[in-house]
This record gives C-alpha cells, structure tokens and sequence, in this order.
C-alpha cells in the first residue's frame, strides 16, 4: 500500500494544494510532516506524472554515470545560474529571467517534451493553490489601510506617546510604521505614505532632512518582519514551513527590532542633536485624543493576527476576514468610496500578479535547480570541506546582503532558498529560525546600496534630499539590523519562545 502524503502535499481539495503548511490546524494530527526538501519537483502535487530526478538519470544508463556526465551536469547547472545574472543585469524583468534560465536548463537536462510539460503545469498548479489567496487578501487588506486614513491617525497617537522626549517624531515615526506595516504588508507602501505624513513634520519641526527620509525607510522596511507579513507567508510556502508558527516566531525579533531602532534614534539624538531636536510635549487630555486613533488598526490587528491564534481563523481565512473588516471600516468612517476600494482592488489585482509571475518563474528555476542535484551536491561539499557553523552563516549572511543589492526580497527568498536551506539545516537550526534570519536579511536589503527600493521611493517623493544623503540617514538603522542578526545567530532560542509558550 502506498505511503499516505504529509500534510504538506496532500490534495483532499479546495482546502489545501499542498504548496507549504499554511493552514495546519487540528485535522493535521497524526499527519506526517512534509519529508522533502524544499520545491522538491518529484512530488505528485507539485508535478503530477514526475519522474524523480535520479529516475530520468536511469533513463539515461543508471546511476552510475560517468565522470564526464557528472562535470556536464554540474557545468549545465552553473551556465543556468551565469545565464540568470545575466538576464537580470541586463534589466530583464525577474520573472522572465526566472523562468527562461529554467527553461532552457531543465531543457538541456531532461529534453524539451519534459521541459515544455512542465512549463505549463507550473502556472495552473500555483494559480490554483488554495494557500496562495493569503498574499492577494493582506495585500487588498494594506491598500484599503492606505486609502483609510490609518496612517496619520497613527503617527499622531504615536506622537502623542513619545511627545517631550528628544527624538520623538522619529521614534512615532518607527513606531506607527511598525504598526502599520504589519497591517499594510507592503514596505514600499508603508514609506510611500510616511514620507508624506512624517517627513514633513519631522523637518518642520528642525529634523535634519536626510536623517528624517533615512528613518521613513528604514522604519518602512519593519513590515517584512512583523506579522501578517506577505514575505513570510512566501518563504512559509517555499521553505515548506508552518506559516502561523512562523508568524509567532517573528513577533519577538520584530519588535526587538523596532526597540532597536529607537535605541538608535536616541544615540543619533545623542551623538548629533542638532539633526533631532526636541518637540514640546503634549498635555495629557491631547494624548488622549490622539489615541483613539488607535482604534481601527486595533481591530484589523486583532483578526488578522490574534484570529489565527485564538484559533478562530486559519492564515488564509484571517486575511479575508481582515480585508473585509477593513473595507467596512473604511466606508463606514466615509474614509474611502466606491472610487477608492476600485481604486484598491486594482492595486492589489497589479501588485498580487507581480508576484505571482515572480513566484511562477521561481519555481520553474528552482525545478532546475533541484535537477541538477545541486543543493544536495553543495551540502556535501561543505560537509567534506569541515566548514565551522561560524563560517557557512558568515557566507550565508554575506550572500543574502549581496544579492539584497541588486534583487528584491521576494526574489531573493524564492531563489536561495532551495539551495540556502539544506545547508543551514545541516548546521543544527531550523526552518523556522532560518525564516526568520532570511527576513531580517531582507530588511537590509531594502535600505542598502545601490538600489535599496524604500530610499527610492521616498527620493521620488522628496527629490530635494539627494539618494546619498539618504544612505547616509539609513546608516544607523542599518547598524540596529546587524546587531539583531548577532542576537539571533547568538540566542536562536528568541526565536522559539513565543511558539514555545503558545505551544505551537
């Protein structure tokens, strides 16, 4: 009798495609956990008809293949990764580069009848994926937040909060972007509409102008990291992980990060007081209206976040529920018409087959990839070489900010995790810690040079202050997020206490 399928890959029907554990919940018990590795093409859900990759080596003479056919492989494998680089220095758009460099590999390997077969079971496969509907939900869920007022309402509770203190307006700065970006889910958005409501207060009130766009994008990036975070529920599809247990995993190191950011605030208040000046505090009845504004975003935190771990709600289930809250409130509070949610459905309709069209040729490349056998043949290697854990977390670290040059962190998630992961799995850690490591990466990748995507944006919308001076803003944050990677590679145990204590 066959083996039953994991939990991870099994097809009962609309609920689950298999592609990640999304929704695991109660019904999962005494299923087993997903025993591939990450986007492993073999799988029937996945690809229906396969063959395994050592299967097609059979066809081929066994697997006792020749050196010669070996060193092809591998070149093959290499030429597909060249051609890749390539294809995106050359402007190509990603999903294009993705998916013809994957293309044309697996082609090379296996013929064009397999590979052609492929190609167009992919896009029908991820289209279809059940789980895949929580990125189009919190992506509508963000933009009707962002036609709803809920961003100034929330810098000025915030204000109200941190007001009479030296560095307050950064500081409501990074904390109502924190706040808010968990609901929006989107870092480009998030600085987009705080470099219109902060940064003009912030210089108002004598803020120095590049510090104040380098704390707007900065602090814009800490959506990637609290939950409900698009990026996460990305990697918790490729990476094959919990996506709830990943979400509780990164409360703490997300707000860890933020009270980071705040210590770095106050050692630029310190070191230069005269780029943060000190704002007159408020009086206590002031603080109070201010807070109120609090109200709405309490109310889509709490279903979109505590929904799933109250146990009312999956992740996919949270998200509509919250993107449903969110429109009403909007409406009802006259914050937005008819015009804005078209307006927002739109934007979402754009950004949601952005990244599907990311996310499809990823998964074309990724099926190369694994056909090459090269994740599997790299981990061996760095098994052989005696390489210390201090080491291949050093390479991995240095690989993720060197690609977040150049690539945006949906990319740069969907192309190195199958191959990143096997190795850090080798070292004793988990997929879980690794997600949230990945993460945190990522977010500096989005303020790094030359093409951190938050400091464009916010130049575009302040070109007085030049991309340089903005780099230079950033700087401080960019040491907070370094420090978090430390703590993490040090106490991995951060990332395990609040599963831990919700008994995930």
């Amino acid at each position: 009798m066959a083996a039953p399928l994991c939990r991870d890959h099994r097809h009962p029907g609309a609920r689950d495609h298999g592609l990640g554990g999304l929704e695991g919940g109660a019904g999962d018990a005494g299923v087993p956990r997903c025993h591939l590795g990450p986007l492993d093409p073999s799988h029937p859900v996945l690809d229906p008809g396969a063959v395994r990759p050592d299967r097609r080596g059979a066809r081929r003479g066994g697997d006792d293949l020749s050196q010669s056919g070996k060193v092809s492989v591998g070149l093959i494998g290499v030429l597909g990764v060249v051609l890749l680089l390539l294809l995106i220095f050359a402007r190509v758009p990603i999903a294009i580069s993705l998916a013809a460099s994957g293309l044309l590999g697996y082609a090379a390997l296996d013929g064009w009848s397999p590979a052609l077969k492929m190609f167009g079971r992919v896009p029908f496969t991820l289209a279809s994926a059940y789980s895949l509907s929580v990125i189009p939900l919190f992506i509508l869920m963000g933009a009707v937040a962002a036609r709803g007022n809920m961003a100034k309402e929330l810098f000025d509770a915030a204000n109200g909060l941190f007001a009479g203190v030296r560095g307050a307006l950064a500081n409501a700065t990074i904390g109502s972007c924190a706040l808010f970006g968990a609901i929006c889910g989107s870092s480009i958005v998030t600085a987009a509409t705080f470099s219109k409501v902060a940064i003009p207060e912030m210089r108002r009130h004598g803020y120095d102008a590049a510090f104040a766009a380098g704390a707007v994008a900065s602090a814009g990036t800490l959506d990637v990291l609290i939950p409900p975070s698009v990026l996460i529920a990305i990697y918790a599809i490729v990476a094959e992980q919990s996506l709830p247990k990943l979400y509780a995993a990164a409360f703490v190191p997300g707000f860890v990060l933020a009270g980071l950011y705040v210590l770095a605030v106050w050692a630029v208040a310190w070191l230069r007081p005269q780029w943060v000046p000190k704002v007159p505090g408020m009086g206590l009845a002031a603080r109070l209206r201010a807070s109120l504004g609090m109200w709405k975003l309490a109310v889509l935190f709490f279903f979109a976040v505590f929904g799933i771990y109250l146990g009312w709600f999956s992740p996919t289930e949270a998200a509509a529920v919250a993107a449903f809250v969110a429109i009403l409130i909007a409406m009802l509070t006259r914050q937005m018409g008819w015009r804005g949610l078209w307006d927002a459905m739109l934007e979402t309709a754009f950004t949601t087959a952005a990244i599907f069209f990311i996310v499809v040729g990823a998964f074309i490349f990724s099926r190369f990839i694994v056909l090459t056998r090269f994740p599997t043949e790299l981990a061996g290697w760095v098994e052989q070489a005696h390489l210390g854990p201090a080491w291949i977390l050093l390479a991995v670290m240095m690989l993720y900010l060197l690609l977040g040059t150049f690539l945006d962190e949906v990319s740069t998630i969907l192309i190195t995790v199958p191959v990143t992961l096997p190795l850090v799995l080798g070292l004793g850690y988990d997929g879980i810690w690794f997600g949230i490591f990945v993460t945190v990466m990522c977010t500096i990748g989005l303020i790094s040079p030359p093409t951190g995507m938050t400091v464009f944006v916010i130049q575009a919308q302040h070109p007085d202050i030049p991309v340089a001076r903005i780099y230079l803003g950033t700087l401080p944050f960019l040491v907070a997020d370094l420090v978090l990677v430390a703590i993490l590679v040090a106490l991995p145990g951060l990332v395990y206490w609040l599963p831990n204590a919700l008994r995930m």
